[in-house]
């Protein structure tokens, strides 16, 4: 008997052990989110919170995608499944929204406007300058477009007769223009346009058209880059997407206090090149975190402004109010 209560006792000791491990490994569990971004300005404001998850420090559990340049490439994976958030440009977010009929929500905004007017000499100090010239762009058909065609228009300029758009397949082709001509005018993105004047001597941003677009006061932004996640996601785990958007604002804010090693970690990632080049960018990236109502009110203005364009830059059509995480 004696033997008997013995090992009944020592069975139950094991397994009020294996009882207190299973609780402690369950309190331990943390959602595992899978996330993806784009290189350049839309993750700056991410590696901090890439860095810490790396670490192991923090409170889910992050699996970065592989980085890419070509924003289509998390329109599959949102929409299968295979991706639960992603930092990508503010018009693509409604193009997969309407795609998906529903199948994503924003979380937030990231960044505002990137967009500058530069030249070599003194001609171009506010965008009724532009009025004459030639300007050498990209993104004929999207957004750098539509938001170009939209400041002019705000500023009495017609964007078909007053002056010449000449749209380049990429970047280095309108840097090509400013090369071969000290009189050239170009619109360029940041980070492109701080590396572009560590190339070219004299070159200078003119005009910040995010600066530009504040002075209209029509009640929105320039939004570059938003944070979305799949609507089913956010349905299931709502602990885990309040866990991130906290994280994502420790990082956000890592980024604004901390310049130069948050620029020595975009570099580490490969969001840019060159930590130098990224540090000097920063303040034209305007990196702004914006959420809720705020949020609602600068993303549905600019689509709104967008969809008048070209109602295609947006999906055809403007999302409802389901778009809007937390409305």
């Amino acid at each position: 008997m004696k033997k008997l209560m013995t090992m009944l006792l020592s069975v139950s000791l094991i397994l009020t052990m294996m009882m207190g491990l299973t609780m402690e490994a369950h309190a331990e569990e943390t959602t595992a989110v899978r996330a993806g971004a784009l290189s350049g300005p839309t993750a700056f404001g991410l590696v901090k919170l890439m860095e810490d998850a790396a670490n192991s420090e923090t409170a889910n559990t992050y699996e970065f995608a592989e980085l890419s340049t070509d924003p289509s490439t998390f329109v599959a994976p949102l929409a299968s499944g295979q991706i639960d958030i992603a930092a990508v440009p503010a018009n693509l977010a409604s193009v997969i929204y309407n795609k998906t009929e529903g199948g994503i929500k924003i979380l937030a905004i990231n960044n505002l406007g990137v967009l500058h007017i530069v030249e070599r000499g003194e001609t171009v100090n506010s965008i009724a300058d532009l009025a004459g010239k030639t300007v050498y762009a990209t993104g004929a058909g999207a957004t750098p477009e539509y938001t170009l065609r939209h400041l002019l228009n705000a500023n009495g300029i017609d964007p078909d007769n007053d002056l010449t758009i000449q749209f380049c397949a990429d970047t280095t082709e309108a840097l090509s223009y400013i090369n071969q001509d000290e009189a050239a005018i170009a619109m360029l993105p940041q980070p492109f346009v701080t590396a572009a004047m560590a190339q070219v001597e004299g070159l200078r941003a003119a005009i910040d058209l995010n600066d530009a677009w504040a002075e209209l006061d029509n009640g929105c932004d320039i939004v570059t880059g938003v944070i979305v996640a799949r609507s089913e996601f956010v349905e299931n785990n709502p602990e885990a997407v309040e866990t991130f958007l906290s994280e994502y604002a420790a990082s956000m804010a890592y980024a604004e206090e901390n310049v130069e090693d948050n620029a020595a970690l975009i570099e580490k990632y490969g969001i840019v090149a060159k930590a130098p080049v990224a540090m000097k960018a920063f303040p034209g990236v305007h990196l702004s975190l914006k959420t809720g109502e705020e949020m609602k009110a600068s993303m549905s203005g600019y689509l709104q402004i967008l969809f008048d364009e070209n109602p295609q830059a947006v999906g055809g059509a403007l999302p409802g109010d389901d778009f809007y995480y937390g409305m």
